[in-house]
């Protein structure tokens, strides 16, 4: 056990800068309390430097790729002369290095310790703690927020040049004539729908039987459609039996049938990375590598809480954000520096974005899980964007979904097109207010916009449709 105790204790020591780390750190400091952060890495973690920022810069270069190579339709005649991968990861990274400098700014400015280097959970006599380089770093609380990493398949080895994960994606000089991406969620859905933009031929090998198998079946099926369009091929329902690389390729086997492309990248989804952090050695209860904890996000361990990707369920940026938000104010307030203590945060409140082309937006329950909770006393109502001026206008295809209790509140807002994901702010609010749709249907939403079709479909689900059909 080190020996080199800090002297002043903090009142909150963070294992972890990601999004739930530093959004912890962040309020806890703005509430008085004196704060330290352990990262073996770079303030921002996974979602600003290997996930959401740099892959979301990627697709909007992508989408630029698309507007320039189908103006046409509206009138304007452009080609696409080079798409220079090296030139979009230049881009992706000049805008990681502006967000990064400045959080790190802001997390100066709020009088916060960052201590770099590998940090282990140390649970003794006088509580816990973070070793840190054989300095122990105690906290009156500790806060777990070690993230996540791109997890692979068993039998699938990663070369990092024929074989890999998103991290190797976002580092490509060079894009690849042709792709297979083992995975049809979240990462593998975007991926494929940035390559295909980018001009890459892209196959989506998924073990289940629909792409995003966590949305709504309808979703999947429109995604799926969309993706046959743009000529994206799909192996649904086929887990992958074997997979081969040379220096030509790779050849996966799926379904007793072969597969060639020049990569394979494996997007199976995150694990929680919590191996060699000390976790289990201080006692924490893991579940398959992941902490769980009750409501408050509190462990097992006696003040010691997680939050973000390592808490079973959604792995989010914006959850991690909220987890943090929630912690910070929770232990400000049994230390009697706020009054009110925070609401838990729910993920079925969490809004939901997958940006792949078309977007996918979602918050709520689906169809399935609102029968599950209500049998028949449910009710749908699909509204196509069809009707929507600005949809015609973008040139894009798809709906929104609602799900009510019947004679009740909406309960889960699902939207498939060009740009959703800006729609759902107001369908958390719909859903985490248990609005009726009369409640929706009265407010007024400005035209000619996308927004319009959430007041069209609540307009149409409370018997009272405009631009659309009875």
């Amino acid at each position: 056990m080190p020996s080199n105790t800090t002297t002043a204790p903090y009142d909150l020591v963070i294992l972890g800068a990601g999004s739930g780390g530093y959004a912890t750190a962040l309020r806890a400091a703005q509430l008085g309390l004196r704060v330290a952060m352990v990262e073996r890495d770079l303030v921002g973690g996974t979602c600003l430097h290997r996930g959401c920022i740099p892959t979301k810069a990627v697709l909007h270069a992508a989408e630029v790729a698309d507007s320039a190579r189908e103006g046409a339709q509206f009138g304007i005649h452009a080609t696409v002369d080079r798409i220079d991968a090296a030139e979009i990861r230049s881009y992706a990274e000049k805008v990681v290095g502006r967000l990064h400098k400045g959080l790190t700014g802001l997390v100066d400015s709020r009088g916060i310790e960052v201590i770099t280097g590998t940090g282990r959970l140390v649970v003794d006599a006088d509580g816990p703690a973070v070793e840190v380089d054989g300095r122990l770093v105690r906290g009156e609380h500790v806060v777990l927020a070690t993230g996540s990493y791109a997890r692979t398949v068993p039998g699938v080895e990663i070369d990092g040049v024929r074989v890999i994960t998103s991290d190797h994606a976002l580092k490509l000089d060079t894009l690849p004539a042709s792709a297979i991406v083992l995975g049809g969620g979240v990462i593998g859905v975007e991926f494929a729908s940035a390559w295909r933009s980018l001009g890459v031929e892209v196959t989506v090998v998924e073990a289940l039987d629909r792409l995003v198998p966590a949305e709504d079946p309808e979703i999947s099926t429109a995604l799926a459609r969309a993706f046959r369009k743009r000529g994206i091929s799909s192996a649904l329902g086929s887990p992958v039996e074997r997979v081969d690389s040379s220096d030509q390729g790779v050849t996966v086997q799926v379904d007793g049938k072969e597969l060639t492309a020049e990569v394979l990248l494996v997007a199976v989804g995150r694990g929680p990375s919590t191996e060699g952090a000390g976790f289990a050695e201080a006692g924490i209860g893991l579940d398959r590598g992941f902490v769980p904890t009750d409501e408050r996000l509190r462990t097992n361990l006696d003040r010691v809480y997680a939050v973000g990707d390592i808490v079973p369920g959604l792995q989010l940026a914006h959850r991690g954000f909220a987890h943090g938000l929630f912690v910070a104010e929770d232990i400000a307030h049994g230390r009697g520096l706020i009054d009110r203590a925070p609401t838990p945060v729910r993920d079925v409140e969490i809004p939901r974005v997958t940006y792949c082309e078309p977007e996918i937006a979602s918050v709520g329950l689906s169809e399935a899980a609102a029968r599950d909770l209500h049998g028949d006393a449910v009710e749908t109502l699909t509204y196509d964007l069809g009707g929507n001026g600005k949809s015609q206008i973008l040139r894009t295809q798809g709906f929104v979904k609602l799900v009510r209790q019947a004679d009740g509140p909406v309960l889960g807002v699902h939207l498939v097109g060009a740009r959703v994901g800006e729609l759902i702010g107001e369908a958390q609010l719909i859903t985490g207010w248990d609005a009726h749709p009369e409640d929706v249907a009265g407010l007024v939403h400005a035209h000619p916009t996308q927004n319009e079709a959430l007041g069209e479909a609540h307009l149409a689900l409370a018997g009272k449709p405009l631009h659309a059909h009875a």
